[in-house]
């Protein structure tokens, strides 16, 4: 089932999420419900807060446009630095430049409570980043100095100002 995407002034974006503890028929609707909003919303990454649910719980499409499941993840290493444009889904229509790593191992656990361990570069390990903070209430806005409209975008792209712009 498709939900609602929270905006930036809800108060559950701002919230430490909760670790899961039971590995349910609920936690597996919550995966669904997750990946058919991500779907929908065409981002890339959404966490479990985004939706109204304190739980840490991660959804994040890889460069090969799967989705990963991400339960109660955790950075355990980071390597290199990428600085870009990066939007979400709970402040739509609007960008900022952030500093990210290169790469990222992210350990976490599957639908059942099983362990399970992702390397990732580029946009994906920028996914990884962006999204685990949700967990813990932080948004992207919060690392960069200034927010972007996409019609700001468009005309540094059309005056050259700008090579690419991506998008989380």
């Amino acid at each position: 089932m498709i939900k609602t995407i929270l905006q930036k002034e809800d108060p559950a974006l701002h919230k430490v999420c909760h670790a899961v503890t039971n590995f349910d028929a609920k936690l597996h609707t919550l995966l669904k419900d997750m990946t058919d909003t991500l779907k929908d919303s065409g981002g890339l990454g959404l966490a479990a807060p985004q939706i109204g649910i304190l739980r840490r719980v991660v959804i994040v499409m890889d460069d090969d446009e799967q989705y990963l499941e991400l339960i109660n993840p955790e950075i355990v290493s980071a390597e290199g630095e990428q600085e870009g444009f990066e939007g979400c889904l709970s402040l739509t229509g609007m960008y900022g430049i952030v500093n990210r790593p290169m790469k990222v191992k992210v350990k976490a656990q599957d639908r059942y409570g099983n362990p399970v361990e992702y390397e990732r570069e580029g946009v994906t390990a920028r996914c990884f980043s962006h999204e685990l903070e949700h967990l813990d209430g932080h948004m992207y806005y919060e690392k960069c100095g200034r927010l972007f409209s996409e019609a700001e975008i468009d005309d540094m792209l059309a005056k050259g100002e700008l090579e690419e712009a991506e998008e989380e």
